[in-house]
């Protein structure tokens, strides 16, 4: 179990990234959702001790990670939003290097690992391929690969399918359900759909704040019975979102369709809609 407790912190510019952030996150797939600048980036790198809070304190399992930052990273993957690869070497090198980084002494033992690793991601076949001739995607899974050297059981991973095409984006998201069952995985993203297609607990963030948490169903069946729709022209949008709680409006066939959160019937020729965790997360950072 990872548990963050009343986590804050603010840059020396005056940007509170966080703002008393806490959260209990046990094992399998956990959703970290938020748009861009929400601080969820600020709390990924925290988790992994590369930058300190404020204030608060991080416990998993029996480490104190704000005391015992080694023993955290003896047990940590790490994939950053930002993450760079060496590009005149081949994946297979990389990994060997990273292994002998990680305290895996033994040669034989080292070629077994990051042979497995790489037929794990589907990468055996480009494993003398320099890193530089990678796609996106595959430059994605060997991160991953990365990361799960030293048998981690806790792993992080800040936006990993940003800019991938749907077919690389699905082999991600299969491999992470795959590796996900028995150990804690952390899926940062501002992607709707990696979340409910990959997690059965997930949280909220923005300004900071965690807004949010639970199981994605719980969390839309707060809305049932709460969400209204009605298609309108283009000019109209401003007059609805000063007269309603409108989440969120979509371009569709030259008009708009309008999404209102409201406990009673609006009226107006809106009508009922089955809520989404689209319409939960518009709901939390609107």
């Amino acid at each position: 179990m990872l548990q963050i407790s009343n986590l804050s912190k603010t840059y020396p510019n005056g940007v509170q990234a966080l703002k008393n952030v806490s959260l209990n996150i046990g094992n399998g797939m956990f959703g970290l959702l938020g748009p861009n600048g929400a601080g969820k980036s600020s709390l990924m790198r925290t988790i992994a001790t590369l930058q300190d809070a404020d204030s608060g304190s991080i416990m998993f399992g029996d480490i104190d990670v704000m005391k015992n930052k080694e023993e955290l990273r003896k047990t940590l993957g790490y994939l950053p939003q930002e993450f760079g690869v060496y590009p005149n070497v081949s994946a297979e090198e990389m990994l060997q290097y990273i292994a002998r980084l990680k305290g895996i002494s033994n040669g034989g033992e080292r070629d077994a690992l990051v042979k497995a690793l790489l037929e794990q991601v589907n990468l055996y076949q480009h494993r003398k391929k320099y890193l530089a001739g990678y796609s996106g995607g595959m430059k994605q899974r060997f991160g991953i690969a990365q990361a799960l050297i030293g048998n981690p059981k806790l792993i992080i991973v800040d936006e990993p399918t940003a800019g991938l095409d749907p077919a690389e984006r699905l082999r991600f998201n299969n491999l992470l359900s795959e590796i996900g069952e028995n150990i804690v995985i952390i899926l940062s993203t501002h992607i709707v759909d990696d979340v409910s297609e990959l997690c059965n607990d997930m949280a909220i963030i923005a300004g900071g704040e965690v807004r949010q948490q639970g199981h994605p169903d719980a969390l839309m069946d707060t809305l049932r019975d709460k969400i209204w729709t009605k298609r309108v022209r283009k000019d109209e949008v401003a007059e609805y979102q000063a007269k309603y709680k409108v989440i969120l409006s979509k371009l569709s066939s030259g008009q708009v369709m309008v999404y209102v959160n409201s406990d009673v019937d609006p009226g107006n020729g809106f009508a009922p809609q089955k809520p989404t965790l689209e319409d939960i997360y518009f709901s939390n950072i609107a």
